[in-house]
């Protein structure tokens, strides 16, 4: 199901770029479509501001007037993904974002002319699940570099397992 923290990746030739998707009905069907696979979009010039390709399937839509900016990913007439490098006023549905983009960055990445764009789900890189090794010796320096061996230790400033720490 798609969030506000839902990423994709954005390829172009041997280039990509990162984007975040809004929460909206036509964004959860896009994420039920990339977890099937990546969507290969072939995406070509329209008025000197944005990029536009057919979808391999409608999307549902939830149009209003919109002003955009550099980086926006539309939904124009349910089945046409729209990547704006520059800005236009006009019924969208929002799709989301693209991460970092500015108009410069943008062209370079979008380049001119027919292009290829594959969109896929970003892979996790998040941490699931941390365990403390309750067992692993802790490392004690005093200031002067003195390794500190007994216990408890008095307030002081020390280094512990290579990070400075104060004890109360």
């Amino acid at each position: 199901m798609a969030s506000s923290q839902t990423k994709v990746m954005l390829k172009v030739g041997g280039n990509t770029m990162t984007a975040t998707l809004t929460d909206n009905e036509a964004t959860r069907e896009l994420t039920k479509l990339l977890g099937q696979g990546d969507i290969t979009i072939r995406m070509s010039d329209y008025g000197g501001f944005e990029k536009v390709g057919a979808l391999p399937k409608s999307l549902p839509t939830s149009n209003t007037q919109i002003t955009t900016v550099p980086g926006d990913i539309m939904l124009y007439q349910g089945n046409q993904m729209v990547i704006f490098y520059g800005s236009n006023s006009w019924s969208y549905t929002r799709l989301g974002k693209i991460d970092g983009a500015t108009a410069s960055n943008l062209r370079q990445f979008l380049g001119n002319g027919e292009v290829t764009l594959t969109i896929s789900l970003e892979s996790s890189t998040g941490i699931d699940g941390v365990t403390a090794d309750d067992n692993k010796e802790e490392i004690i320096y005093d200031p002067s570099g003195r390794r500190i061996t007994h216990m408890p230790l008095a307030p002081g400033l020390y280094i512990i397992n290579g990070k400075k720490t104060i004890v109360r």
